[in-house]
């Protein structure tokens, strides 16, 4: 029963790495510099990785917005944004996760007479334009940056784009893991509050209660971007700006460090340390993100170079999805409610526990633990073969190439 309520949770983690998860590397795959398949088990793989280790950071914003007490209203809202989202991805337009489960839990709240904590919405919004701009900036700079050294070094031109296919590689998954931390809060935030289970002890490290959950919602993210990005990886690639080499792998780095920058407590506790204003913990959209980085280079080349098009159609999903989803949410649980009489949730005031709580999580953490295990097996077995017949067809092309340039001579 309680995994059968996080479903809604899973099918929202499948819809991330469908739509957002995918930017990571769309740049990279729409250069044609990295393979779909090497960009989709990369970010699988770092994207898990954030969630687990650095993804609570953006976790009790969204509780702020709005805690959701009971598991049927956890389940309905996540199931709403998820179905938004699901279908924004069958037209291939790159929306904001972040803005679905923001409208979502809204819905909620207005559905069960909680306010809306105005403050963090505002400060949620407020990063849906920062975000965009902060890219863009980053994107440019890091534009000039890579240029200059470009002309300074004289590199060859075929060793230059070896330099930049592997730059875009490590970018693209220090990219993933900042959207792992970043934006695993919206897959399993509104889940946090129902959840108590037993740590699960692996010997080197342990997994909390929340850290399960980030596993869970990471592996349904991993699988979203296997099966189901590549669409939305064409269009944020290559139709809103043609991109040089160089100009995919500046906007993957400009994404990654915006995203880590809203979801790293550390940096944000440097900044406190210094005297400055603490950076927000928030979860930020990537694929806005990513649309400022790219809207950043093209502004750069010059205004024409930009697909103004495919740019009006994903500000049209952007203003769309919170809305969407907020409606969407709001009737599913008047009818999950009234038809089901599930228990979606209520008033702060009325009650301060969770409704259906899980407090003795032994039997799911056990689970759990075989899960992992599995899961762990599988992807290492998976990995090793990938990356042996990876290594075995560079092997063959660095022979021929070898062979081609003796022949040359």
């Amino acid at each position: 029963m309680i995994l059968l309520f996080l479903a809604s949770g899973l099918f929202l983690g499948w819809s991330l790495g469908a739509n957002d998860a995918s930017n990571v590397f769309g740049s990279a795959v729409g250069s044609k510099m990295v393979s779909f398949r090497k960009a989709a088990l990369i970010a699988s793989v770092f994207v898990i990785l954030g969630a687990v280790i650095q993804g609570a950071g953006a976790a009790g914003t969204l509780g702020k917005l709005g805690s959701v007490n009971a598991l049927g209203g956890a389940f309905t809202l996540a199931l709403a944004a998820a179905v938004t989202i699901f279908v924004m991805t069958k037209f291939a337009l790159p929306v904001s996760t972040t803005q679905a489960i923001v409208g979502a839990i809204i819905g909620w709240n207005f559905f069960t007479e909680n306010q809306t904590d105005s403050g963090t919405l505002s400060k949620i919004v407020i990063t849906w334009v920062t975000g965009p701009v902060l890219g863009a900036v980053f994107a440019i700079l890091l534009f000039l940056l890579i240029t200059k050294i470009k002309k300074v070094s004289r590199i060859h031109l075929f060793r230059f784009e070896s330099i930049i296919r592997a730059g875009l590689i490590i970018t693209g998954a220090f990219s993933a893991y900042s959207l792992g931390a970043n934006n695993i809060a919206n897959v399993m935030g509104v889940f946090l509050p129902s959840f108590n289970l037993d740590t699960i002890d692996l010997r080197y490290f342990t997994l909390n209660s929340n850290q399960q959950l980030f596993l869970l919602g990471g592996l349904a993210i991993a699988v979203g971007i296997i099966t189901y990005s590549r669409k939305v990886m064409d269009t944020i690639g290559d139709n809103i700006v043609e991109l040089s080499p160089e100009g995919a792998m500046v906007v993957v780095l400009a994404q990654s460090l915006v995203l880590f920058i809203f979801s790293s407590s550390g940096l944000s506790s440097l900044f406190v340390r210094a005297g400055l204003p603490p950076i927000p913990m928030v979860p930020v959209s990537s694929s806005q993100v990513l649309v400022g980085c790219i809207i950043g280079i093209g502004l750069y080349k010059g205004a024409r170079n930009i697909n103004f098009r495919i740019l009006g159609e994903i500000a049209v999903g952007w203003i769309s999805t919170p809305v969407i989803a907020g409606l969407l949410s709001f009737f599913s649980l008047f009818f999950m409610k009234n038809l089901f009489g599930i228990d979606v949730g209520h008033a702060k005031d009325t009650a301060d526990t969770v409704s259906i709580s899980v407090q003795s999580g032994a039997a799911v953490s056990q689970i759990f633990r075989h899960l992992l295990a599995t899961i762990t097996i599988a992807g290492i077995a998976a990995t090793s073969i990938y990356f042996f017949s990876e290594w075995r067809k560079e092997k063959e092309f660095r022979n021929s190439e070898k062979r081609f340039w003796e022949n040359m001579k």
